[in-house]
């Protein structure tokens, strides 16, 4: 695969591994809307270790979005550089940024993103499909890693015979499918319940602690405070500061900013 060679022209002259599987350099990202240009990104940078915990936080509008899409790869920067395992994707084309993402990283989405018709097996293993995989190695891949985040009872449930907890927990499953070294969360507990929503995010908090995959999840609940390493707190298109869990200065019902 051509992503060796990618990092060698990107990356930092060592022939180590590097401690971080993410690297942000002055990322900027400007739309167009009609005749204006909306700067949704001003030049952010930062670093990101492998194993780490971490939340991006901030308001709507702020860039925690558009910052969340540049680190999937989902969408280029207009300026600066993205590195995903030393790799700077703006170097990639179309089928190699297509391998990355498929190999490099998972993805869990707010609204679930799972095919109606399918079960939750089947979901799980589509992923694995694309990767190339053969049945007899994506079969009871899926069917472990739906057991180990606990349903293994429900593995031909079809999503709308599955709660709102279940189906995330499928979607999480999906996002482990080829033991990504990045998984990425957008707003996962935004469509549960309260108690739902603290049980995938002690899920994810588990699984990172696991198996050692990077977690980074765009979120507005505080209640992802609790078990992330470090939170980068975005505004106007900007890091406006990066804090440990220790850091925090918790008021009643929020944050002291």
């Amino acid at each position: 695969m051509a992503l060796k060679s990618k990092r060698a022209r990107s990356g930092n002259g060592s022939t180590g591994r590097s401690e971080y599987t993410v690297v942000c350099k002055d990322v900027k990202k400007e739309f167009k809307l009609g005749t204006q240009v909306v700067s949704a990104l001003r030049g952010v940078s930062l670093q990101i270790k492998r194993g780490e915990y971490i939340s991006i936080m901030g308001p709507s509008g702020s860039g925690k979005s558009t910052l969340f899409n540049m680190i999937g790869g989902l969408d280029h920067p207009t300026a600066g550089k993205v590195f995903i395992d030393e790799v700077d994707i703006a170097q990639l084309d179309p089928f190699e940024l297509a391998w990355l993402r498929c190999r490099k990283i998972g993805y869990i989405f707010q609204t679930f993103n799972l095919i109606p018709v399918m079960s939750a097996l089947e979901n799980v293993t589509l992923p694995m499909i694309f990767a190339g995989l053969t049945p007899d190695d994506y079969l009871p891949k899926a069917a472990k890693t739906l057991k180990m985040v606990g349903l293994g009872e429900r593995l031909h449930h079809k999503p709308t015979e599955l709660s709102g907890g279940q189906q995330q927990r499928v979607a999480i499953a999906r996002s482990l499918a080829n033991d990504p070294a990045i998984v990425l969360a957008d707003e996962p507990t935004g469509n549960l319940d309260l108690k739902t929503g603290r049980e995938i995010i002690a899920l994810l908090r588990h699984l990172n602690k696991k198996s050692g995959v990077t977690i980074i999840s765009a979120t507005h609940d505080l209640k992802m405070l609790d078990v992330s390493d470090r939170i980068f707190w975005i505004r106007d298109g900007r890091v406006a500061k990066i804090e440990t869990r220790g850091q925090l200065k918790l008021s009643v019902g929020g944050i002291k900013e």
